[in-house]
């Protein structure tokens, strides 16, 4: 089983969806089969941080640089949004608060190096943690001005 797993991962998965339909847990290759389930999980996590890092640098954008506020932003932003609500959508449990807050977190520190490249900006110039709630950030109708700095 183990060099099926290796050698042809599709075929591999089939064989396991057969032994699940038909009852034949013993012949389950029960290791990898967990290791896959894990690795999927992970997946999803990492597309979750991975969209955040996306709407939280363009909202930093749209804040420190309104001179150079687009459309090209704007319909990231939103875009960005409609595909964090759906993954949420697909994936419930990613919403846990405390997982949610990990998760913005360790997006905040990618979205400020993002930042920095992008607007010539100095790190120091942007807040040193997310300075905007989950709820702001999903928000059709939020786009942070400068007033909101201070």
């Amino acid at each position: 089983m183990t060099a099926l797993h290796k050698q042809d991962f599709c075929a591999w998965t089939q064989l396991q969806a057969q032994f699940l339909k038909k009852g034949q847990l013993s012949q389950l290759d029960i290791p990898h089969l967990i290791e896959e389930l894990e690795s999927m999980s992970a997946t999803e996590k990492r597309e979750l941080i991975s969209r955040l890092v996306i709407l939280l640098m363009h909202l930093l954008k749209w804040q420190f640089q309104p001179a150079f506020q687009s459309r090209s932003w704007l319909l990231t932003i939103e875009e960005q949004r409609l595909q964090l609500d759906d993954h949420l959508d697909e994936n419930p449990s990613l919403k846990n608060p405390q997982f949610l807050q990990t998760s913005i977190d360790k997006a905040y520190r990618r979205a400020l190096v993002k930042a920095e490249k992008e607007t010539g900006l100095s790190r120091k110039a942007f807040p040193q943690t997310c300075p905007y709630s989950f709820v702001q950030m999903m928000d059709m109708d939020f786009y942070p001005t400068e007033k909101d700095l201070h």
